[in-house]
């Protein structure tokens, strides 16, 4: 178990684009860090200002980072890890880490539409967890949630209320068993996911009055609130017998050198000035790092491998299952090592790597190669138990494609919302979406404005979001418009490996 889960972890870091400056030598400290720390851009050209320290965020999502901490990968690059808690970090027992300041905290509390928190008495009274999963359990209360595996807002709200139901004392695997109908039920309300609390929030200003609440960060529930994007804000939750908090510890690598530590005290001193706490406080929502929540905090487990069961839990059993049509270019084109590159994501999705983004188990995977016109779709369905005959056939699949011929990017597109449209009306209860993957520009069929046209013409399936991987020589342009169009999210698999790409989009499905 805990193998897997190490292993499918280790993701390749996202280069942000966000961080406050070039490198300059000894003056930079190197960080890993959460990706929602994207937003403290501006506090980090302004520490780098005043004190001279620059700082490179490498962006990744928290376990993943953690992963990188205890196999030793993260020290190759960086000084320091952010991240929004050392809790799952500190359950590695063999990883070396020096000092770590919380700089600022977030509790993860539902946020949740004025007319259902006054329905619910939500706004009245303060619900426990255990409402909160009888209210889902009921539809009367439905939710947005992050991937626990891809992003710590959707980790700490599985942990927690977890917790929360086992009676708020500590897991172990026959608690989660114990437990596990309870969460099933609290799960099958979530009706949208993601990889990010930013996409989250976006995508729930996309879907309307559709979904009741997201379970999310104060600070990014406040911030939505804030943005004006909402008919009305959300009316905050914080459940009664206690919530998960993010305190963001800023913490040294134990193998930083004495230079990095230096800039390291320089940095989190700056940080820490009353003026600095309350500007971060201005500009993310969060709360300062002095300041006390009069909110009842949730243990954590203690144990790494109840904590690695539990996750795996999520995704096999507890959750809402997914179903994903994959639109595969096999033009021409796609000879030689993009076909293999294709191939080894595609095969490593069947957990040939011991990955833990393998496809899960009750999913549905639908391949539809194209090239000059869409080819026969193949579906399979992943089992409730012993995936590995299935597993097997999808990577007999991958291995066996072959490439030749033109581009139909918008035929075999609006063959697998044809597709789509038919899985949803025999099974609804399932997070659907499509992945695109192209290397070129389209040559024959549908163009883009035809695909539009039919688009808006009512040809798509509601909430079905197109994830497109830019490869090659792929119209950017028109693929990130085209993720706008479906509610999607445009990845870019020029700069990283599609293997990399592949395993991040899991955390929008």
């Amino acid at each position: 178990m805990r193998k897997a889960l190490t292993t499918a972890l280790a993701a390749l870091l996202l280069a942000g684009d966000c961080s406050p400056g070039p490198s300059e030598g000894r003056d930079t400290l190197r960080i890993l860090a959460g990706s929602e720390l994207a937003d403290l851009a501006p506090i980090l050209r302004e520490a780098r200002e005043e004190t001279g320290v620059s700082v490179e965020l490498d962006y990744t999502g928290t376990i993943e980072g953690v992963d990188q901490v205890a196999s030793g990968e993260a020290s190759r690059g960086h000084d320091a890890v952010w991240f929004s808690a050392n809790r799952y970090l500190e359950l590695h027992r063999n990883v070396r880490i020096g000092a770590a300041a919380p700089i600022m905290s977030s509790p993860v509390v539902l946020g949740v539409r004025p007319e259902a928190a006054r329905r619910l008495g939500w706004d009245a009274a303060r619900p426990t967890w255990k409402q909160i999963a009888e209210a889902a359990a009921r539809r009367e209360f439905t939710y947005g949630m992050t991937d626990p595996a891809s992003s710590n807002s959707g980790f700490s709200a599985l942990v927690g209320v977890s917790i929360a139901l086992n009676g708020g004392s500590d897991l172990d695997p026959a608690g989660i068993e114990r437990i596990s109908g309870d969460l099933r039920r609290f799960f099958s309300a979530q009706l949208l996911t993601a990889g990010s609390s930013g996409w989250l929030s976006d995508s729930f200003v996309r879907n309307g009055a559709e979904v009741d609440g997201l379970v999310n960060y104060e600070s990014v529930l406040r911030s939505l609130n804030a943005s004006g994007q909402l008919a009305e804000p959300l009316t905050l939750v914080y459940p009664a017998d206690g919530v998960a908090t993010a305190d963001y510890p800023l913490t040294l690598l134990g193998s930083a050198s004495p230079e990095a530590r230096e800039k390291y005290d320089e940095l989190t001193a700056y940080l820490l000035r009353p003026e600095v706490q309350q500007r971060i406080a201005q500009v993310t929502h969060r709360r300062p790092a002095a300041e006390t929540a009069e909110l009842k905090e949730l243990p954590f487990p203690g144990s790494l491998d109840t904590v690695d069961r539990l996750v795996a839990a999520f995704f096999d059993r507890l959750r809402r299952p997914s179903r994903t049509v994959y639109v595969l270019d096999l033009s021409g084109s796609m000879r030689g090592g993009r076909l293999d590159d294709l191939k080894a994501a595609l095969v490593s999705l069947t957990g040939a790597d011991e990955g833990f983004r393998r496809f899960y188990n009750r999913e549905e995977v639908t391949m539809l190669p194209f090239s000059s016109k869409p080819r026969e779709a193949r579906r399979f369905t992943v089992p409730d138990t012993d995936p590995a005959p299935v597993l097997q056939q999808i990577r007999r699949f991958a291995e066996g494609l072959t490439a030749g011929g033109g581009t139909a990017i918008y035929d075999s597109l609006t063959a697998a919302y044809a597709a789509t449209r038919q899985q949803v009306a025999d099974d609804p209860d399932r997070f659907t979406s499509i992945v695109l993957m192209t290397d070129g520009e389209n040559t024959q069929g549908l163009d883009y404005s035809a695909f539009v046209s039919r688009h808006r013409a009512g040809a798509a399936v509601p909430g079905v979001p197109v994830f497109p991987v830019l490869f090659g020589e792929a119209e950017e342009e028109e693929m990130n418009e085209l993720a706008e169009l479906t509610g999607g999210r445009a990845f870019d698999a020029r700069e990283q490996s599609l293997q990399t790409v592949f395993r991040e989009i899991r955390g929008y499905q």
